[in-house]
């Protein structure tokens, strides 16, 4: 995720109450998500474009974890600057129908372990694909696509994975129901003042303290996006803040949704607020040690939870 400066949080949106799941999907498990963060962080060398051992070190364990879960596995490879990089994803549900689009960019900015950006992105996606492992049905497709080259120098290119993704969607025709990228969920606090803001009367609206999940999107986001808002925090067991902004509001595009809306893509950011939160973004103290294995494990509860009813 590039350093934004988030103004999306200079609009809130009312919650109107949607309606919850009709049964009670099995919890996430904090064991598999730090194990999972652990993998991630310990690759011989930051998984960054320029260590394309350690990136794809990641990419299979990705891979594997998809597999086990009971997807339908599937790899999006391309050349840049002479290397092939990719994306993995897998399916649930039916084969053929429109889809939901779950994402994660599984890259590092730098030489850093980016145990929150975004290894709780990609811990949270492979939690969320043993759940769906376990629903007996659903009623349309969900993706579940961990991205590669979301991080600089590529971030607002065609080289960005989740433009690669997007594209071929596009390309092929498919219809998409939505999207939702997942981006920094893992970093909580609850002191006062641990929570920043573009604006400092911000604060007065938001809070002061860094406790909370934020789902982003951008003015005439669709359908889509005001489902998921609604009942994202209408399943949430831990706060949320809902944000909505025009598209050119520095910082409501800052990860991987950008490239769906470029093709017409309802999308939505979960996020914890990156860098107005997390002091450690970006820098080699972004490590498992300071993330909140329980807190992220609700906000995956309430993601498949959501996506459960859309």
């Amino acid at each position: 995720m590039l350093l934004p400066k988030i103004c999306l949080a200079a609009l809130l949106v009312n919650f109107v109450p949607g309606q919850a799941a009709a049964h009670t999907p099995a919890p996430a498990d904090t064991t598999r998500l730090r194990r999972h963060l652990v993998a991630l962080t310990t690759t011989p060398e930051p998984r960054n474009y320029q260590h394309l051992a350690s990136l794809n070190q990641a990419a299979d364990y990705i891979r594997r974890q998809l597999q086990a879960a009971g997807s339908r596995l599937s790899e999006q490879p391309y050349l840049v600057q002479g290397n092939t990089y990719r994306n993995v994803i897998g399916s649930f549900g039916p084969e053929t129908g429109p889809r939901l689009i779950v994402g994660a960019h599984y890259d590092v900015c730098g030489e850093q372990p980016g145990a929150d950006d975004n290894g709780t992105g990609v811990a949270a996606l492979l939690e969320l694909a043993r759940l769906l492992g376990q629903q007996p049905a659903l009623p349309y497709r969900v993706e579940l696509v961990a991205y590669t080259l979301e991080e600089p120098p590529f971030f607002r290119t065609k080289n960005m994975g989740s433009y690669v993704h997007a594209k071929s969607l596009h390309d092929a025709g498919v219809e998409v129901k939505g999207m939702v990228a997942l981006e920094m969920l893992g970093y909580y606090d609850d002191r006062k003042n641990s929570q920043d803001y573009p604006l400092g009367p911000l604060k007065l609206v938001y809070g002061s303290r860094g406790n909370y999940v934020t789902v982003a999107q951008k003015f005439g986001n669709g359908r889509f996006g005001r489902q998921f808002a609604r009942r994202y925090k209408a399943s949430a067991a831990l706060p949320v803040r809902r944000f909505k902004a025009p598209a050119w509001l520095p910082g409501i595009d800052f990860s991987d949704h950008l490239n769906y809306w470029q093709f017409d893509y309802a999308a939505v950011l979960l996020t914890d607020t990156a860098f107005y939160r997390n002091k450690h973004y970006h820098e080699p103290t972004d490590t498992l040690d300071r993330l909140d294995m329980r807190r992220l494990a609700l906000a995956v509860d309430a993601l498949l939870t959501a996506l459960l009813v859309m």
